[in-house]
């Protein structure tokens, strides 16, 4: 009598599915952005065709060291990190033409070397703002580009970074 007839099973047509991938692929590649290390921001002298040799009293230098150990030794005396900040202020203020050289060892971990940095570079900062504040009564962010200019060619950053080597 009645014949059973078999039912094609439902399936998801996947003809179209290499088409989505793709398309899926695509969009992540645009919209995705990719985290890219700048290093440290340091700003270099320009280029010159010839190169002047210009000689520094040794007065002018202040010597930063920082050994394998992760001491550092401003001008041969030991000291703390939360020192030179201070220290430097200090030197500076002393000595406006003062050259902070650093120096470190070639088996000093990146993470000390980046700390002593980051402290002269606050110590810049610090004197920037005293500077812009004393001058202008206001703090050196809210000053306009040109007065922060002014400040930059009277507060001068001066850091020499010497080839590591062995430091004792």
């Amino acid at each position: 009598m009645f014949r059973r007839r078999k039912r094609a099973e439902a399936e998801i047509p996947s003809a179209s599915m290499a088409d989505i991938a793709f398309e899926l692929m695509i969009f992540f590649l645009v919209a995705t952005t990719f985290d890219v290390d700048t290093g440290i921001g340091l700003v270099l002298p320009p280029a010159a065709e010839t190169t002047e040799q210009v000689k520094v009293k040794q007065s002018d230098i202040a010597k930063l060291l920082v050994n394998a150990a992760g001491e550092v030794l401003l001008d041969g005396e030991l000291i703390t990190i939360p020192q030179i900040r201070e220290t430097i202020k200090n030197k500076i203020k002393a000595n406006p033409k003062l050259i902070i050289s650093i120096k470190t060892d070639r088996e000093t971990s990146y993470s000390r070397y980046i700390e002593v940095l980051d402290e002269l570079k606050l110590a810049y900062n610090d004197l920037r703002e005293e500077y812009s504040l004393k001058t202008f009564g206001k703090s050196y962010k809210d000053l306009t580009k040109d007065q922060q200019e002014e400040v930059k060619k009277e507060i001068p950053i001066r850091i020499s970074i010497a080839e590591p080597e062995e430091v004792k």
